[in-house]
């Protein structure tokens, strides 16, 4: 899995153009999109999306992986960690290390780290209660659990794409039958929450199944809601400058149209109603400070929100999907 180091490092040597932000959004709506797919759309060749991708891959600045539907994300936690400044960079690393953290990322100011934990109720429960506090250099922690997703990463989509082609680009319909996967198929999951893009021979030949028989699962698993996907990439690449965590205080009788209304917003990739100060948080990517303040004011002022604290991110140590 991708470490920070070489995340950082590669995002500061490439660049991207129009072309692979389009390709880059393509991915976000369907991160299995066959090559040839992608190119009919957006009017290339399918050497030319073959290229940009290997590009982007090889770079390590783009993942596609299979995650879970945002219901399952109730429940997780998110800590917002007080360091002493001297030891931020290594309980940050700490934190990323751990499989059942999803997300790290470090605020601007250098003493807050906002991580999202995954675990279970007993690993996070150890964490809280025992590991954190033995820890000397974290001098305190909130904890905010999940309660309702509105939208998170795999919701979010760039503006690179017509309403058309986005729509040409989505995977067929949800079936209405419930598929009950099999241990087959849990291992093409698997298999594919490393790397969305395995082609079907790599799955068959990692299976044992015939490259026929894993069509047809992956198909039956696509049209059953399964095989959601979600494009790791530092938003910058993509002209985003701004990266930001918002833990808004809302009255009751508002929480939920807030919560809808922020997920609708171009800008947010994660919003959730959570326990603990803020009862919504939200994370948005936008282009510059004036675009945040914008944001605020004219965004979060109609919603009836009653505190807001905005938190600017200055380096994220593990993102959303990234392979550790």
């Amino acid at each position: 899995m991708q470490d920070s180091g070489s995340a950082h490092t590669a995002d500061s040597v490439v660049s991207l153009d129009g072309l692979d932000r389009r390709i880059v959004g393509a991915l976000q709506v369907d991160g299995r999109a066959e090559t040839s797919r992608i190119a009919t759309v957006l009017g290339v060749s399918a050497r030319t999306v073959a290229r940009r991708l290997t590009r982007m891959r090889d770079a390590r600045v783009l993942t596609v992986v299979r995650t879970v539907v945002a219901e399952q994300s109730v429940g997780a936690t998110l800590l917002r960690v007080r360091v002493l400044r001297g030891r931020l960079r290594a309980i940050a690393d700490s934190f990323a290390r751990r499989p059942d953290v999803g997300s790290v990322d470090i605020v601007v100011g250098g003493e807050e780290i906002d991580v999202l934990v995954t675990a279970g109720p007993a690993d996070r429960d150890r964490l809280l209660f025992h590991q954190l506090p033995a820890t000397g250099a974290i001098t305190s922690t909130t904890a905010h659990s999940v309660l309702h997703t509105f939208a998170d990463a795999a919701d979010w989509r760039t503006d690179a794409l017509t309403p058309g082609e986005a729509a040409a680009l989505a995977p067929r319909s949800q079936n209405t039958t419930a598929h009950t996967p099999d241990r087959l198929d849990l291992r093409l999951l698997d298999l594919l929450a490393e790397d969305a893009r395995l082609p079907h021979t790599a799955l068959a030949q990692r299976t044992g199944a015939s490259e026929s028989t894993v069509r047809r699962r992956l198909r039956h698993l696509s049209e059953g809601g399964m095989l959601r996907t979600h494009v790791t990439i530092n938003p910058r690449l993509l002209g985003l400058a701004i990266d930001a965590n918002l833990w808004l205080e809302v009255p009751p009788a508002h929480l939920h149209g807030a919560g809808q209304a922020l997920a609708a917003h171009p800008y947010t990739h994660a919003v959730a109603a959570t326990t603990g100060p803020a009862n919504l948080v939200a994370a948005l990517y936008c282009p510059d400070l004036q675009a945040l303040y914008d944001f605020t004011a004219n965004v979060l002022g109609p919603l009836g929100i009653a505190r807001a604290e905005t938190n600017v991110i200055a380096e994220t140590v593990k993102r959303v999907g990234a392979r550790q």
